[in-house]
């Protein structure tokens, strides 16, 4: 059984709500509750989501005692540093995931400072992303 925890940034407890033509009608609820009926009854799920860049850093730093982390930092995945350290910290592999496809928006979403600390990036796939990261995690575990 492994222990994954999945960080949500700033702004994602809006999906479903917010701009429905670029980030679409499901909500983080759902995307939380898919996973845990996909992989909950096999491994231990944390779901954290939080708007403010210190307690995103403080959630990541509680991975230590788990098996890895799937982390959506949204806008902080363009300049958080502090993020990028702190994953970089805990030394647990870690998977990017965005909902939406950053390299068909503006130009600033097209780098991620986080990105270099992480085993992978998942990137336009919506919801189904958290899924595919968690495949990929388990993956990379086994």
């Amino acid at each position: 059984m492994a222990k994954i925890s999945i960080i949500q940034g700033p702004n994602l407890n809006l999906l479903g709500t917010r701009e429905p033509h670029i980030y679409g009608h499901f909500t983080l609820h759902g995307i939380h509750e898919q996973l845990k009926n996909v992989f909950g009854s096999a491994h231990q799920l944390e779901f954290f989501q939080s708007n403010h860049e210190g307690a995103l850093v403080d959630a990541i730093h509680r991975v230590q005692d788990q098996d890895g982390l799937i982390i959506n930092a949204a806008a902080y995945t363009h300049g958080s540093y502090a993020i990028r350290d702190a994953i970089a910290a805990v030394g647990k592999p870690a998977i990017e995931v965005h909902v939406t496809n950053v390299f068909a928006r503006e130009a600033f979403r097209h780098e991620s400072v986080i990105a270099p600390v992480c085993i992978g990036q998942i990137t336009g796939f919506g919801g189904y992303g958290y899924e595919l990261a968690m495949l990929a995690l388990l993956e990379h575990l086994a």
